[in-house]
């Protein structure tokens, strides 16, 4: 993506916090909907969020758009349409603006996917999570493998650029054979994009509350180990920890997350991040709708991050990525040298874990299995052989 002015790509996040039911394994901000979505309402207000953000918009390019969730294929195709129609009039959106809807396969969301395409959505990301109906009942889906299969095959008629299928592996008593026979089947409807992420317990889930009972180690090696290959053998690139593709279908919005890109969030619990005068700064707006849409206080938190925070959050973000990152990006989104910021590399790179040259930095198959414990050395300095490995499990954003 361009950068401007010598600042990063600049995205926008629009969060719309509604679902049918709250997934048992879901730590997102997501609420059920109560009675009928106040569409209206919420389109004026992001909207007016939009106006109040003018100066971190001011002479930059959206160059990547993503409605998140929540379930934002509740809302209606004309709700759509007039938000990315606002957008487009505050500030001209370029041709090959990457314009992203996050959908759920109940068949009536699947019929409106057509109608999101003619208002300008040009990829869908499916959250089918499983195209097996006794995983599907133990995640809480509120829709079975056959309504999963008719979204995929709409998904893939409706004429959208890209499309990406979601899936969910290390399921409640699931075995490598039933994780490779979703991805299998997922995969014959030749979708450009996979994102395979492994079910992990996260605090503040009924999961939590509750704890199914997972693979153990040893099967969840064997299902890991199944579904890379399967992907891989269909001809897509693992770019990411959870993200495969076919050559120049990636994710252009989640790339500039993991490169450490700008972007704004808008939306009741959106998050954002922006280079300004002050310096990087995070923003959170407020997470309730109806303060929201009320539009007092709508941003709830701003802070500048400090040079620490600056090192922190691009490791966090840019080791995910396969062919990792160049000093020379580093050092343009943080202000500081890599090799006197990061002194612990050289350890790493002793353990197999890490690849630094005069150009690049890589993190090898062994540190990407463990990156949990590799970002804990590089950000703390502690030993790597001294912590606890852990496989990353979920993409950020």
């Amino acid at each position: 993506m361009i950068e401007e002015r010598g600042l990063p790509p600049l995205s926008l996040y629009i969060h719309i916090p509604w679902c049918v039911t709250k997934c048992p394994y879901c730590d997102f901000h997501s609420l059920p909907r109560q009675g009928p979505l106040p569409e209206a309402r919420y389109v004026r207000a992001l909207l007016a969020d939009l106006d109040q953000a003018e100066e971190a918009l001011q002479g930059r390019t959206v160059q990547t758009i993503f409605f998140g969730g929540g379930t934002p294929s509740l809302f209606s195709a004309g709700a759509i349409n007039e938000i990315l129609a606002g957008i487009n009039h505050r500030t001209a959106l370029p041709p090959a603006c990457e314009i992203t809807l996050e959908a759920n396969p109940g068949t009536v969301e699947a019929g409106r996917f057509a109608a999101f395409r003619e208002a300008g959505v040009n990829r869908l990301s499916l959250g089918i999570q499983s195209l097996q109906d006794p995983f599907l009942r133990a995640l809480g889906r509120i829709h079975d493998s056959q309504e999963a299969c008719a979204a995929i095959d709409q998904a893939a008629s409706s004429g959208f650029r890209s499309f990406n299928i979601d899936l969910m592996y290390g399921l409640p008593g699931q075995r490598a054979g039933e994780a490779l026979a979703d991805v299998c089947a997922a995969l014959s409807a030749q979708p450009r994009h996979l994102s395979l992420y492994e079910l992990t317990i996260e605090a503040h889930t009924a999961f939590a509350h509750r704890p199914p009972i997972l693979p153990d180690e040893q099967e969840r090696e064997a299902i890991e180990a199944a579904v890379q290959s399967a992907a891989q053998s269909a001809h897509l690139e693992r770019y990411e920890v959870s993200a495969y593709a076919s050559p120049g279908f990636q994710c252009a919005h989640n790339l500039n997350y993991w490169q450490f890109g700008d972007y704004l969030g808008l939306g009741a619990g959106a998050h954002g991040k922006l280079s300004t005068r002050q310096g990087v700064v995070r923003e959170v707006r407020a997470p309730d709708p109806e303060r929201y849409m009320e539009g007092t206080d709508r941003v709830m938190s701003r802070r500048v991050l400090s040079d620490a925070d600056l090192v922190f959050e691009f490791l966090l973000n840019a080791l995910r990525l396969t062919e990792g990152f160049s000093i020379r990006l580093f050092t343009a989104r943080t202000g500081r040298d890599f090799k006197d910021s990061v002194p612990q590399w050289p350890d790493a790179v002793a353990k197999g874990l890490l690849l630094v040259d005069a150009e690049r930095v890589r993190v090898t198959p062994l540190g990407r299995r463990f990156l949990d414990s590799l970002l804990s050395s590089l950000l703390t300095g502690a030993d790597p052989a001294s912590l606890p490995l852990e496989v990353t499990r979920h993409a950020l954003g």
